[in-house]
Parts: structure tokens; sequence; C-alpha cells
């Protein structure tokens, strides 16, 4: 057992942690204040290999692995959580598509998706179905060549900006067997987009609601088989949480620095903060919390990479320990700024705000304990 990274592995993260520095961070505070969704920065990502991690070469991808992925995420996030999080989702997508679509998808929209000139979607949850996402009712009738679209999605990151929907949709029975993958591009007729979501946090990214309406799909838009869908999307939310739980780890640790380099310059009673042996345990617990939810999100990573029968466990284990322990160090990181770790000019409160969502998305912290009781019970 070597923790140790790979030469390939620390120049992966050295460029990640670079482009963060120079092309994140410097504009955090303006995209989340403005709502702006930083297109331009996005493709600069890409430009770096970044929107085709796990995306096989022949379609521009970088061929890469889980482990090098939640590297470039985990310090993508210190720059901004929100656009990390947005790349991480675009990733799910493409790498769904390579996947499990033939030769023709593939290689009519992966190369498109490696350089961000498309954006893309993912549209599972419904306003009726969240947690029991198998209960979706968004339908796809066939008709002749085409299947015809009819339903609603909620809470879509990239609704309205997005040139790819990549559509969850009821062809067959009730339940999680009845349910088939479409891609739906931008301005196909009857597809529309509802208002942008007002949100606590990941405002650097757009949400809303997708309407279909009679929205008519060519049936080699369908990926994989019918009925195969829902599989394909729970294989997809496996690589989806170890990212999201590498995004937890990368604002929890920009979250971390920030708060040792304020103990270490803010003085009361005389003395610097970093002085006080209350503050200094909280720190060390911050620290060690921080460092094994990194270890269980590599080891996960490791395990989708193996193939482990096991991964979907290790995934949703990270992913609950990673995201609760991410969320309460930047939490406890603003409150040993006091009243300044609640202002705006400080960055601890944007970081709070960022990291409380992971602990809902790409299944609920509850959900992922439903995982777990369930792979420890045999249920």
């Amino acid at each position: 057992m070597d923790f140790t990274l790979t030469e390939d592995q620390a120049a992966i993260q050295a460029a990640a942690r670079a482009f963060a520095g120079a092309e994140l961070a410097p504009h955090s505070a303006r995209w989340d204040e403005d709502r702006e969704f930083p297109v331009k920065t996005l493709r600069a990502a890409a430009a770096l290999g970044f929107a085709g991690l796990y995306v096989r070469e022949d379609v521009g991808g970088s061929g890469l692995g889980r482990l090098d992925a939640a590297l470039v995420f985990e310090e993508l996030s210190r720059g901004d959580v929100s656009v990390a999080a947005y790349i991480s989702i675009h990733n799910m997508v493409s790498w769904m598509i390579d996947r499990f679509g033939d030769d023709a998808q593939r290689h009519r929209w992966l190369p498109r998706l490696a350089t961000m000139e498309m954006l893309s979607s993912y549209c599972l949850t419904e306003p009726g179905a969240g947690s029991d996402a198998a209960s979706l009712s968004t339908r796809a009738v066939r008709d002749g060549d085409d299947y015809v679209l009819t339903g609603a999605k909620a809470f879509i990151s990239g609704a309205g900006t997005s040139d790819l929907y990549l559509v969850m949709a009821r062809t067959g029975e009730g339940g999680a067997r009845g349910v088939s993958a479409f891609v739906v591009e931008a301005g196909t007729p009857g597809l529309s987009f509802g208002a942008q979501e007002r949100k606590m946090g990941w405002n650097a990214q757009p949400t809303a609601m997708v309407h279909f309406d009679g929205v008519r799909v060519p049936a080699t838009h369908r990926i994989g088989a019918e009925g195969e869908g829902f599989r394909f999307a729970m294989a997809g939310l496996d690589g989806g949480r170890i990212n999201i739980a590498a995004c937890s780890l990368g604002g929890a640790g920009f979250a971390l620095d920030t708060a040792r380099a304020h103990l270490a310059a803010r003085r009361q009673f005389g003395r610097p903060l970093a002085d006080f042996q209350a503050l200094q345990f909280r720190l060390a617990d911050m620290a060690t919390e921080l460092e094994a939810a990194r270890l269980m999100v590599r080891r996960a990573a490791h395990a989708l990479d193996a193939g482990d029968p096991d991964a979907t466990l290790y995934c949703a284990m990270a992913k609950r320990f990673a995201t609760d322990g991410g969320f309460e160090v930047a939490n406890q990181a603003l409150q040993l700024h006091g009243g300044y770790g609640y202002l705006r000019d400080y960055p601890l409160e944007r970081i709070v705000r960022d990291l409380r969502v992971h602990q809902i998305l790409e299944g609920t912290n509850e959900i992922m304990r439903v995982i777990i009781s369930r792979e420890l019970l045999g249920r």
C-alpha cells in the first residue's frame, strides 16, 4: 500500500492547483456576487484536459483514472467550489456517453464536450422524484424512428446555458427497469427552461427546471438499450460522488488554511489566537478530519478504477464522510474568524454556503446511509 502520488499524478495536481490559483480564486467572489457563469474560464480548464478527465483519448478525452480526477477536483475547488462542481457534472455526462454510447454517439458529441464547446447537464431529479429517483415520471414514447419526451426535471445545473442534456425518461414499466437515457440537444423544439433558482450557494453556475413539451429526438439519441438508463445514471453517480467529495476536500482545505493564517495573525488578550490551546486543539481536529476524508475519497477512487465489487459502497461512504466533514471544517473555520467570518469581505461565508449543498446532491447523505446499510445487511 503506497500513499505516494506518482510523478504524473503530482504533475496533474500541480497543474490544477496553478489553474485554480490564477484563473479561479481571483474571480470567485465576483462570480458569486454577480451570479456569473464563467464559460470562457470553463473552456480554459477544458484546454488543460479537465473536461474529459476519464473519457477515452480517441474522442479528445484525457484517459485518466478516478484518483487522478479526485486530485484535480480537490485543487480546483480551492479556487472556486461552484465552478469545480459544474466541471464535475460535465465530466459525469461525458463519461456516461463514452462508457455506454455507441461509436457514432461518442464521435458525434464527445470531441465538443471535451473542449467544452458544448456544455452539458445531467437530468435525473424531478419535482416529485428526488431521493426516490426510480419513480421519475418524465416519459419517452416511441414514435417511428423518434421518441417524444414529455415531463420536467428539477435542480438542473447548467439549465438554459448547456448545449446537451442527458435525460433519464420512462420508456416502460414503473421503477428502475423502465428508465432509458437520451441525449437532447439545446434548441430542440419543445425544450424550455424555468426561471433561474435563487440559491444559498453555487451561484457561479445556473440552476433551473428543464421542461419537455413533446420534445422529439431521434432514436439514435438513446444511449444504450431501453430500460438501461437508470443503471447508467447510478454508475455515473458513483464517480460523481467521489468528485463532489473531492470538491468538499478542496473547499474545506482552503478554509482550514485561511483559519490557520488567521490564528497566527489575530491577537486577543495580548497574545496571538494560535497561543490558545483550545483553538490549537480545534485546528488539530479539523486537520485530522480532513485527512481522514481525503484517505476515504482516494480509497473509493481506487476501488472504482479497479472495478472493485464494493466500489458503490466505498463511494457512498466517502461522499457521506467527506461532505459532512468538509462542511463542518469550513463552518469551524468561519467560527474561528468570529464576526469577520460572517462578512462577505472574507471568503469563509462563501465556502460554507457552497459546501452545504454537497450534503444534498449526488444523493443526499441520508441516501448514502441507506446504500451503506443495505450493503452491510444484504438488503
